[in-house]
């Protein structure tokens, strides 16, 4: 009665829409699992608890991927906790205290690092929120606000990157044609991460915000003196918890700035290790091989990033071998509520899917495409699905699996067809922009994670921005059903962006200089 039909959204809207309105995310996620669970078993108490904690959090838990994920988070975490005892982390708050002058060259930072560690979007998200968070307290930019920044450099920016975790899993989705050929054609047609970059760099310019996020932003600059906001933002990180041992006074930004760069040189070795480098391939063989496995590759490279940070930091004697080993668990801890909501999370995705949420809309998508008066509209009306379905499930990849092979079979792996492009990078700006918005999307809750901030106040201050750059691309894609041209659709939008900034920036006042 319920498996294949739109009951199998409904969990997912469920859950989205209490943490949303009661702002408190665990109870509301598990709310969501325990509603899946009742529609999958026939309203079964025995057949609920079967499905809810057998078949779903258990099952999860053991998925080697998942794991994977995991551990990295916990090595990631440890790492960070490693570099902040050292004194790299304050060192590093001094050194950009001294050279990033403004507001907007912090955030304008923030965005390039961001830019730069286009590898994976997990390890975007840690990564970017650990280096640039202290130079953004300084400037009193808030957590949302860098929360935001983070999440906007993360997906969007692995999915324009031919060398990423994002191309080889979408390369991967493709059976009848050269995924990676495929990839690097749509790149010009992602709309909604062109679109975000453009939004960023625009609001960042004029110093100016709108929506929740210019209400976040003026509360960190009356309060931020204070706390930075730090008791509500340690509600995410469990840093409340923590004991405060004594900073080393011996550190250097060396001690921020090698263990950074040592842990994506070895996460990238990682990743093409997985994908048969060492075994003959290429370097973007390895990447685009279907068979690689991003989340293996970064407990690789995490680990021996953490190994090398620990004989580094005892060589140069800013920390002691037990003083490492005390902050390993301390790392631990600042992601428990981090890896609770990714449970959770992958929990209640598996409730959509055994509820049969992926047959429901390639149904959807596949009624669409045999109407010939609405193929030009394809692009638009698949940007349309692939948001509202990642954002429902929380899960971009699991939207790209669903909807590129239907799209492909619908042209019959024609690469000369250039609609086909259009729509396949339809479907990937879509399944990026309803991840973006969704409060149960691992990259959201990474962005959380990293920037230590509220979960859900980081889903609020976003969605606004995220609805916004998703509308003017619609529009985008609308336009570029007809033209076919992305020499000429990308400027149109890219204008059409920075008009409606503008546009929304003059009917709000811009913020006060800080």
């Amino acid at each position: 009665m319920f498996i294949n039909t739109f009951w199998s959204l409904v969990p997912a809207i469920i859950a989205i829409g209490l943490a949303l309105i009661t702002k408190e995310v665990y109870s509301s996620l598990f709310i969501g699992i325990i509603a899946g669970g009742l529609l999958y078993s026939g309203f079964s108490f025995p057949g609920m608890m079967q499905q809810v904690f057998s078949d779903g959090m258990v099952a999860q838990l053991a998925d080697s991927w998942n794991v994977g994920i995991l551990i990295f988070l916990v090595v990631l975490g440890s790492m960070v906790m490693i570099m902040n005892r050292a004194g790299g982390s304050a060192a590093f708050g001094r050194w950009a205290v001294a050279h990033v002058k403004t507001k907007a060259g912090a955030q304008l930072a923030t965005i390039l690092l961001g830019v730069l560690i286009f590898i994976d979007d997990y390890f975007n998200c840690l990564t970017v929120g650990s280096v640039m968070r202290p130079v953004t307290d300084k400037h009193k930019i808030s957590r949302e606000k860098l929360a935001y920044l983070i999440d906007a450099t993360a997906a969007p920016v692995c999915i324009i990157a031919p060398i990423s975790s994002w191309a080889a899993a979408v390369t991967g989705f493709v059976d009848d044609a050269n995924g990676l050929t495929l990839f690097i054609r749509a790149i010009p047609y992602n709309f909604y991460a062109f679109l975000t970059i453009a939004m960023m760099i625009t609001l960042t310019v004029r110093n100016t915000d709108f929506g929740p996020m210019k209400l976040a932003e003026l509360n960190n600059k009356l309060q931020g003196d204070k706390d930075n906001g730090s008791s509500e933002h340690a509600s995410i990180t469990g840093a409340e918890d923590q004991p405060n041992p004594p900073v080393s006074g011996n550190g250097k930004v060396i001690h921020l700035v090698l263990p950074i760069i040592t842990l994506i040189i070895a996460c990238v070795i990682g990743i093409i290790s997985t994908g048969g480098f060492f075994e003959g391939k290429s370097f973007i063989e390895a990447f685009a091989n279907p068979d690689a496995d991003a989340s293996l590759g970064l407990v690789y490279g995490s680990v021996a990033a953490l190994v090398i940070t620990i004989i580094f930091m005892i060589a140069t004697r800013v920390l002691s071998f037990k003083e490492c080993m005390n902050a390993i668990p301390e790392g631990f801890k600042s992601m428990v509520p981090a890896i609770l909501i990714l449970t959770f999370a992958w929990t209640l995705k598996a409730m959509t899917e055994a509820l049969g949420a992926k047959e429901y809309v390639a149904g959807l998508v596949e009624n669409i495409a045999g109407n010939h008066a609405l193929m030009s509209l394809l692009p638009a009306i698949v940007f349309l699905i692939g948001t509202f379905l990642a954002f429902a499930t929380g899960t971009s990849w699991g939207t790209f699996g669903i909807l590129i092979p239907i799209v492909v079979n619908v042209f019959s792996g024609n690469m000369s067809n250039e609609l086909m492009i259009i729509a396949i990078s339809a479907c990937m700006a879509g399944a990026v922009c309803g991840d973006h918005c969704s409060p149960i999307s691992d990259t959201t809750i990474m962005a959380s994670a990293g920037a230590q901030c509220n979960h859900i106040r980081h889903v609020s201050t976003q969605l606004p921005y995220a609805l916004t750059a998703a509308a003017v691309s619609f529009v985008a894609y609308v336009i570029t059903g007809f033209i076919r041209n992305w020499l000429i659709c990308l400027p149109i939008g890219l204008v059409l962006m920075v008009l409606t900034i503008l546009f929304i920036c003059k009917a709000e006042p811009a913020k006060e200089t800080a």
